[in-house]
């Protein structure tokens, strides 16, 4: 902890890998310059049944005060493979909900891509099935 935390008014947020999940969910989300209250609401969820508002703000202080390469370098090393790969589809999942991933996303989600050690082969067929799962229009009108 830094000199100046002392004045932050909480101690520095424990990154266990649900908190992670959050933290790269608030990036993802955030990258478009807002976050809407229907994604708050998701985030909620995400952090399970006992979390707290103020669970939720401790993230989204973390996530503010702290660029996402380090969050990458604190948080990737502590997280096995299947824990990257989660917040790593649960980020890709987010970008498509809406049809489109912006380009801030994009750029976002290959950043992380890149640290988690994933590569396109790797992620391709996630990929794909999230595409289909992503796409409504195959519903009809």
């Amino acid at each position: 902890m830094g000199l100046f935390d002392r004045f932050k008014g909480s101690a520095p947020l424990d990154l266990n890998p649900r908190r992670a999940l959050v933290v790269s969910l608030i990036y993802c989300m955030g990258s478009d310059g807002e976050i809407d209250p229907e994604e708050v609401g998701h985030l909620i969820s995400v952090l399970g049944r006992n979390a707290t508002r103020e669970e939720l703000d401790r993230c989204f202080k973390y996530a503010r005060s702290t660029p996402a390469e380090r969050f990458l370098e604190d948080a990737a090393p502590n997280l096995n493979e299947q824990q990257r790969l989660c917040i790593l589809l649960n980020m890709i999942d987010s970008a498509m909900a809406d049809g489109e991933a912006e380009q801030g996303e994009r750029d976002l989600i290959a950043r992380f891509q890149q640290a988690f050690g994933f590569d396109d082969a790797k992620l391709g067929p996630y990929f794909q099935a999230l595409m289909a799962k992503n796409d409504r229009s195959v519903l009809g009108a």
